[in-house]
């Protein structure tokens, strides 16, 4: 296993499967695509049962790419990067086998693009994920903005174009700082001696402190619009909105994973005295972007962007645990990641179907769909309870840790953090009652008022149309009188429906009662990044039956 190129494989065939769907006919491109991502899928957990919890870096691919740089094609798999990597193949089969119950729009041909462009940033996330070289990580960074940017605007709701050019913006800022970063890495490492952008040895490198400290800041920018952070948030709500639920679950749950995976990979593995350095003011940062992101989904009516903004909170958490230094914070942080991926991926597609029916997403618009949709309505609550944290469900896991770090860095601080844990009662909660409870809204229609449920190729000047996940005319804006919500009574999901999220939710409930192989994964990671930064932790690792244990941190970690 070790001489054969596994992880390349796994990076190229997503991406060759995007160009193979993109030359083929419209009528086979669902079923290509899907096959190509659990091909992926294989290749990963074959990758993944080769890979041993306490070897570090294992699966290394190291390759001259550029000499007179010190570039490197390089590829290699730590506990961080083989959980995101499993995330992402599982979440894109998933994502389109989810789309796949919607209807084709004449030809096919949007659900053949937007398949295409899903492989596509698979490949390049993976890619991300495995890259052990900075510069060969800063082209696929930069990469993943072409297949997103044409998901964001090819697919979704009126006004998907202003949401994604604000996207590549925000995006194409961050970039360009991270350029300047990656350059001076450069010239830091050819002073240095010979230079390299390997990761092995920028970790070895001594960098000065005011270089380390700019350099920091150049990445953590990046990786703060990335994810995002407080105040470089503006472009998420906006972005999740309009975009359909797939790319929804796309971006948020696999892309923004890039940005809290560089902070650990690269934040704290090359500039370990900036991280400490810069500490108080990231954590400052978190706890804002936790409370504010809270309110602003507690505030928030289109339900798309409620969940858009839970994420801003849910970010501020994983951030919180990375930056509190500490082995509980960290493992924290890392099973943050991926059971945030599972939950919020879990919401969007379920929110996805409700929209499809009821043809928008205006939470004052709904009400009553428990009544003739329960399948879609309990789905949807267990959704929703992951994003809160409920014991029994995975995402309790990483929360329960995150804020026993921060109540160990400082009182404080785990206090405003805990406030997360009210406030996503109440936005979750809310948000359930006000959709799924209440009358009928069919009850509601006027007398005479025939049922009414888009059909997703609605007549001229009955209502403006956008494009599905697949490509699929949707309704969004219904013409004057009744609105769809108001006159449609809830179909509930079919059983092709509930398969497409089925693996979600069985991950939710698996991991929320044994997260023993995450942690497992986890904690070797956590331990040589502490070791890195040069922090003496005094908590105990944790481990699946020690979740309640934990001790203080040395002062130096603080």
């Amino acid at each position: 296993m070790d001489s054969f190129p596994i992880l390349s494989l796994l990076v190229w065939l997503p991406v060759a499967g995007a160009v193979a769907v993109a030359l083929l006919p419209a009528r086979v491109a669902k079923a290509t695509g899907l096959g190509v991502a659990g091909a992926t899928l294989v290749v990963a957990a074959v990758a993944a049962l080769s890979y041993d919890t306490g070897a570090g870096r294992q699966l290394e691919e190291v390759h001259t790419w550029i000499e007179a740089f010190g570039v490197h094609y390089a590829l290699g798999l730590d506990g961080l990067g083989l959980l995101l990597v499993l995330l992402t193949v599982l979440l894109v089969p998933v994502v389109l086998a989810a789309e796949w119950v919607k209807a084709d729009d004449p030809g096919g041909a949007g659900a053949k693009t937007f398949v295409a462009w899903a492989l596509a940033l698979e490949g390049l996330s993976l890619a991300v994920f495995c890259a052990t070289d900075v510069f060969l990580f800063y082209v696929v960074f930069e990469a993943t903005l072409i297949p997103a940017y044409f998901l964001v605007g090819g697919f979704g709701r009126d006004g998907r174009g202003a949401a994604a050019l604000k996207f590549l913006m925000f995006q194409l800022a961050g970039g360009l700082v991270l350029l300047a970063a990656v350059i001076g890495l450069y010239v830091v490492s050819a002073d240095a001696g010979e230079p390299s952008y390997l990761l092995s040895d920028l970790e070895e490198l001594s960098i000065g402190t005011e270089a380390g400290r700019w350099l920091f800041l150049g990445f953590f920018i990046a990786f703060a619009i990335k994810a995002p952070l407080f105040p470089l948030h503006t472009w998420l709500a906006d972005t999740t909105e309009k975009a359909t639920p797939g790319t929804g679950v796309l971006l948020v749950c696999i892309l923004d994973k890039i940005g809290t995976f560089g902070m650990l990979r690269f934040c704290l593995g090359i500039f370990p005295e900036a991280s400490q350095w810069a500490t108080p003011l990231v954590i400052t940062l978190a706890l804002i972007s936790i409370v504010y992101g809270a309110l602003l989904a507690i505030g928030a009516d289109d339900l798309f962007r409620l969940i858009g903004l839970t994420s801003l909170s849910h970010f501020g958490l994983i951030t919180l645990g990375i930056f509190t230094l500490s082995s509980q914070g960290g493992a924290g942080a890392i099973l943050y990641m991926v059971n945030h991926g599972l939950g919020t991926a879990a919401l969007f597609l379920v929110a996805g179907y409700l929209f499809d029916r009821r043809g928008t997403a205006s939470i004052r618009e709904l009400g009553g769909a428990e009544k003739t949709a329960p399948v879609l309505a309990g789905l949807f609550l267990v959704a929703g309870l992951a994003t809160l944290g409920l014991p029994g469900l995975s995402p309790f896991v990483s929360e329960f840790l995150v804020l026993l770090a921060a109540f160990d860095y400082a009182w404080y601080v785990g206090a405003i953090a805990i406030t997360a844990v009210v406030l996503s009662a109440i936005y979750v909660l809310w948000a359930y009652q006000r959709i799924m409870t209440g009358p009928d809204p069919a009850a509601l229609a006027e007398p005479g008022d025939e049922p009414h449920e888009p059909t997703g190729h609605e007549p001229a000047g009955t209502g403006a149309t956008g494009t599905g996940a697949t490509g699929t005319a949707v309704r969004t804006a219904p013409a004057p009188g009744p609105s769809v919500a108001a006159t449609t009574t809830t179909r509930d999901l079919g059983v092709r429906e509930v398969a497409a999220v089925a693996p979600l939710v069985a991950a939710l409930v698996f991991f929320g009662f044994y997260p023993a192989p995450m942690l497992d994964v986890a904690n070797p990671t956590v331990s040589d990044l502490l070791d890195q930064v040069g922090v003496s932790d005094d908590a105990p690792t944790v481990g699946p039956g020690d979740l309640a244990g934990h001790g203080d941190a040395e002062e130096g970690a603080h």
